[in-house]
């Protein structure tokens, strides 16, 4: 159960983080690209962030900001390496 929490929670992160980065409205955003950069943020930033704050693994509100923030980092990575290789190219 906590697993399909993750996912649900990574899918929303990278919503959240979609829009952030690259703004547009829901219309605009690349869902599978969403979708993974969501799922990586959810482990690596909410699992991060909830053991920081002493949640343990536990859904909790500093899991969705550590999911976002992850999520943010992952499409922002993912943007500069697109840009790095299409200059370099």
């Amino acid at each position: 159960m906590l697993l399909l929490a993750i996912i649900l929670l990574g899918m929303v992160a990278g919503a959240i983080a979609s829009l952030l980065v690259r703004g547009g409205g829901v219309r605009s955003i690349n869902w599978p690209e969403a979708f993974i950069a969501g799922i990586a943020g959810s482990f690596v930033g909410g699992l991060l962030g909830s053991l920081l704050t002493g949640n343990g693994l536990q859904i909790t509100p500093s899991g969705l900001i550590g999911s976002t923030v992850g999520a943010v980092l992952v499409l922002l990575g993912l943007d500069w390496t697109r840009r790095r290789s299409t200059t370099t190219s």
